[in-house]
């Protein structure tokens, strides 16, 4: 078997891996420095947790052992997806460098800048950084790049996703074409292989096998939630998320709870903080500072639970994690082995509960392709809210329903109006119109009759509004009107016939009928 002290590296890094408790590389190790250290491109086809960050920096730090770093110009650059995994690298570099001179800087963001100019104006070995903020450094001024002896790009196939490639490649142009590159990718999308034959040159391509199976020491159950309505999936998913964890008792001394989703992240965090559990979210929106104390705080025990998404907890080493929770199933499928991962490690045992729903049916197919075997299925915790199943109805039950639920959907949909019921009236009998001659003058007596019959066109009109309006005027309040009402000012009621008076029959139009016309 072969052993670190078999790879030609630093006797001062050798002596800081034996200190860290190592003694035999991974395979991707193996493979990789004895080409990394020989000076030549090297691009690495492996999932989180095979060892890669140790693959680059420990050749790095033996082939900058010699040489000094000048002011803005570092010597070797590392470009990671996310903070936490930029600060992981810088703490591997800590630890394998700690016998050596070499300095490093930690550019991400969340953090200011004054501090990060100091250490870039010392002059610094290795620069780790995320993409933006490196960028950022440099278009103010404070960095140069023509010094970088040595470049390495990790979780590329994450910067893929996060939008990054356009800066990856800005980057790798602003810096020298004689630097050795280091490019590792879980997966070799058509993106980052065109990336790969630009800027790496007779590259040594050192693929292991993804990890697509778990451990044994992992004990796998897949719980299916049957929502009893769509929209109330997610809340009773959290329901059932609560009840697992208590019902895992002392058990569950800490546990990660994966969501696909920032804002699910958020949403699933509050639930449990109002439910009384001790959790804590962690995603790429929250400031720096936060994650940091977050992932301190689940490190030496304060926060019990994290509820992380799968781009803030890509790569983080957390050891004893005693249970994963995927709230929602992951829809890429080697996501799901690295979820899983995070706990059962070193030969402790672990449990892992995975949440889905009718929809994940596709997705679940995956994984369970993925890893070669179904996940075990396990039964809904006993206090968990079931989704209530209508009881089937024979003909006559759903038939005599029907106007209930038809009466519910109208008040629904309507404004609330109290129902007047019909009151039968019986109408007066309406004396037919009287044909009159055109020319033949009106009666003069207001008391007779409302209004003149001047034509024999209007005079059916006329009466259907005097009767209306008598209906209106002699109810007595006895009947309930619908509408405007008693309320009516009493103006509107009026009806002026000027209009009638001032057509073309001028011999019939008589003055002292307007007066009637006009105070009635």
């Amino acid at each position: 078997m072969t052993k670190f002290s078999d790879l030609a590296l630093d006797p001062r890094v050798l002596k800081a891996v034996a200190e860290a408790g190592y003694e035999s590389p991974t395979p991707i190790q193996e493979q990789a420095i004895p080409h990394a250290l020989e000076g030549r491109d090297v691009l690495g086809i492996a999932q989180t947790g095979t060892g890669k960050t140790a693959s680059f920096t420990l050749p790095m730090i033996t082939l900058l052992g010699k040489g000094r770093a000048r002011a803005r110009m570092p010597r070797s650059l590392v470009l990671a997806p996310t903070r936490e995994l930029a600060a992981q690298v810088a703490e591997n570099f800590e630890i394998y460098a700690k016998y050596t001179k070499l300095t490093k800087a930690l550019l991400i963001g969340g953090v200011a800048f004054g501090e990060q100019d100091k250490l870039i104006d010392r002059g610094v070995d290795v620069l780790i950084a995320t993409p933006g903020r490196l960028l950022d450094h440099f278009e103010r001024g404070k960095l140069l790049l023509q010094g970088v002896q040595i470049m390495v790009v990790d979780e590329a196939d994450r910067m893929l996703d996060m939008g990054f490639i356009p800066d990856i490649e800005r980057i790798f142009s602003l810096t020298p074409f004689t630097r050795q590159t280091f490019f590792y990718s879980a997966t070799m999308a058509p993106e980052i292989e065109r990336i790969t034959n630009t800027f790496l040159s007779a590259a040594v391509k050192i693929e292991v096998a993804r990890q697509s199976s778990s451990s044994d020491t992992i004990t796998q159950k897949l719980i299916e939630v049957v929502p009893s309505r769509k929209d109330r999936t997610a809340s009773e998913k959290r329901d059932v998320l609560r009840t697992l964890i208590r019902a895992e008792g002392e058990s569950c001394t800490n546990a990660i709870i994966f969501c696909n989703r920032k804002s699910d992240v958020d949403i699933v965090s509050k639930s449990l903080k109002q439910h009384g559990f001790n959790a804590s979210p962690i995603h790429g929106d929250l400031d720096q500072s936060v994650r940091t104390r977050t992932l301190d705080g689940f490190r030496d025990g304060s926060v019990h639970l994290l509820v992380a998404s799968d781009v803030a907890a890509r790569g983080l080493d957390v050891p004893a994690v005693s249970h994963v929770f995927n709230f929602d199933v992951p829809s890429h499928p080697e996501d799901y082995v690295h979820r899983i991962g995070r706990t059962g490690r070193a030969g402790r045992e672990g449990k892992a509960f995975t949440l889905s729903s009718p929809s994940d049916a596709k997705y679940l197919a995956a994984i369970e392709q993925l890893i070669g075997k179904p996940i075990p299925r396990g039964e809904l915790p006993e206090g968990a809210v079931k989704p209530a199943v209508p009881a089937a109805k024979d003909a006559k039950t759903e038939e005599a329903e029907k106007p209930a639920r038809s009466r519910t959907r109208s008040r629904t949909r309507t404004p609330k109006v109290e129902k007047v019921e019909p009151v039968a009236v019986e109408a007066a009998p309406v004396e037919p119109a009287v044909q009159t001659p055109a020319k033949e003058a009106p009666v003069k007596d207001s008391a007779a009759t409302d209004a003149p019959a001047n034509t024999s066109r209007r005079a059916p009109r006329e009466s259907r509004r005097d009767d209306k309006r008598g209906d209106r005027r002699n109810n007595g309040g006895n009947d309930r009107v619908v509408g405007m009402g008693d309320h009516v000012p009493d103006f509107i009621l009026r009806s002026f016939k000027l209009e009638d008076y001032s057509s073309d029959d001028t011999e019939n139009t008589d003055t002292s009928n307007i007066e009637d016309a006009t105070t009635e």
